[in-house]
């Protein structure tokens, strides 16, 4: 069964009779390992099951893996699509972007049609979902995944609002975020698939 921290609480209302809250974001993105300086502005939906760890991945993904083509997808309301994805002209997925702790048979089968596909996993049970899962992912050349701290995550979640504003580095495989006047850093652990020369995420 999938480990993932994305549960609605039994007893909260149906996530359909609440609204999606709307988040205004700005990153100031420092990459300095992939040579990128950019402004990254966006409108972001989060879904009613959405915790805001998860939300934070989001985030976090778009900025770790951004090229000018990638985009948020409908994610959560839509099962067959990712977190985020980049396509070619001929509308061919060329990079696919999980988050969480999926199932890594959506990872394969997500492999067998896009060029590249990055998991930014992260969660309660990660360690529990590396013992289990990691070892199928070991043979997909194209599939790479990213850990990071779940601790770190929860901590930026606490400063969450509906405008989000960040300054973030990314050093030598380091991470460094300043959200709400407080900066946080973590490691990004390359866990499978050695990144490629176009694809450093991290390098």
């Amino acid at each position: 069964m999938p480990l993932d921290f994305t549960p609605q609480d039994k007893d909260s209302p149906p996530a359909m009779a609440l609204p999606s809250t709307i988040h205004r974001v700005v990153v100031q993105l420092s990459h300095v390992d992939r040579g990128i300086y950019e402004t990254l502005q966006a409108t972001l939906a989060r879904h009613p099951s959405e915790t805001t760890q998860r939300l934070v991945l989001r985030l976090l993904a778009y900025a770790i893996c951004f090229e000018p083509e990638l985009s948020f997808s409908k994610g959560i309301c839509a099962g067959d699509e990712p977190d985020l994805w980049s396509k070619g002209p001929d509308g061919r997925v060329k990079l696919w972007i999980e988050v969480g702790t999926p199932e890594p048979e959506r990872l394969l089968k997500a492999s067998r049609h896009a060029e590249h596909v990055v998991l930014l996993a992260s969660g309660p049970n990660r360690f529990r979902w590396d013992e289990l899962y990691r070892g199928k992912l070991a043979d997909a050349a194209n599939i790479q995944v990213i850990g990071v701290d779940y601790a770190f995550i929860s901590q930026v979640a606490t400063e969450v609002e509906r405008t989000i504003v960040w300054e973030l580095t990314i050093t030598g495989g380091s991470l460094y975020l300043t959200s709400a006047g407080q900066t946080h850093e973590t490691a990004l652990e390359s866990l499978t698939g050695a990144p490629t020369p176009d694809r450093r995420f991290p390098r």
